[in-house]
């Protein structure tokens, strides 16, 4: 018996991007497979994000910097980017010392206001 391929398009769920669970410690070898796996990621789904799980990375530190700053560049070289789930507000404040800015899942992006955020007008201001 064989199963021939529906004509058209495949049907990919295109609001969950692809995860990437990245483990405990990273070594520096395992950085260039992790990267291809990104790449991969983004060609095999065709997606524009790739979800990074950093809740298992361990305490941050700069190895844990230069992962996700290479993970980025590959990222961005493959056409994509990478979003952080669960990082660690030590990890968070880290990047922000560094000067790198992450997505992180669940949070609005920076042009976005909030929800229920109102602009206040002061008295006298010309209208526009």
């Amino acid at each position: 018996m064989s199963y021939s391929r529906p004509p058209g398009l495949p049907i990919v769920d295109a609001m969950t991007p692809p995860v990437l669970v990245l483990p405990g410690p990273v070594t520096p070898d395992e950085v260039r497979g992790l990267s291809d796996d990104v790449r991969a990621l983004l060609h095999g789904s065709g997606a524009r994000v790739v979800v990074c799980d950093v809740a298992g990375l361990g305490p941050p530190g700069l190895a844990a910097v230069d992962l996700l700053a290479r993970l980025q560049l590959a990222a961005r070289r493959a056409g994509g980017r990478i979003r952080l789930r669960d990082p660690d507000p030590s990890l968070r404040a880290l990047l922000d010392l560094v000067g790198l800015r992450f997505e992180v899942e669940g949070e609005a992006e920076q042009r976005e206001p909030a929800l229920g955020v109102e602009e206040a007008v002061e008295p006298g201001d010309p209208a526009l």
